[in-house]
């Protein structure tokens, strides 16, 4: 499984508005956030792999997927330390950190140091800008 540690993945606006929806655009390009509860994969129990919906590069591993009771799907560690690069938010009057994907710096959400053991992280994940490749074993 290869990781973001290839060459970035980068396009012209008009190039993303053709490849994603008009919501996946605004969450990854525009650094929107779905509301809780309404984007896909917060209830999402099957095993699988997810990865960006912009660029495909994998992030996430169902297996360390948790319910964190926000309403978008969280997780204690992305599939590589490399997979996601962290970058310091101040917007809307906060201090966060901001998870963008690593090739094609996607917004994916934001980390918090509220999540479950191994890490004691939670990243906090639009499930917008995943998309779930399901395992084939039953």
């Amino acid at each position: 499984m290869s990781t973001s540690t290839g060459p970035k993945v980068v396009k012209a606006e008009e190039e993303w508005r053709k490849i994603l929806t008009p919501e996946q655009f605004h969450v990854t390009r525009m650094e929107g956030t779905e509301r809780p509860f309404s984007g896909p994969y917060w209830d999402e129990h099957r095993p699988g792999l997810y990865r960006c919906v912009s660029c495909g590069v994998p992030l996430f591993r169902s297996d360390a997927k948790f319910d964190s009771g926000t309403g978008w799907p969280s997780f204690f560690q992305p599939v590589a330390p490399d997979a996601v690069e962290e970058i310091s938010d101040r917007s809307h009057g906060m201090v966060r950190t901001e998870v963008r994907c690593s090739s094609c710096e996607a917004h994916l959400g934001h980390v918090f140091n509220d999540g479950p053991r191994p890490t004691g992280l939670r990243y906090c994940m639009n499930g917008t800008a995943l998309s779930l490749e399901p395992d084939d074993k039953p």
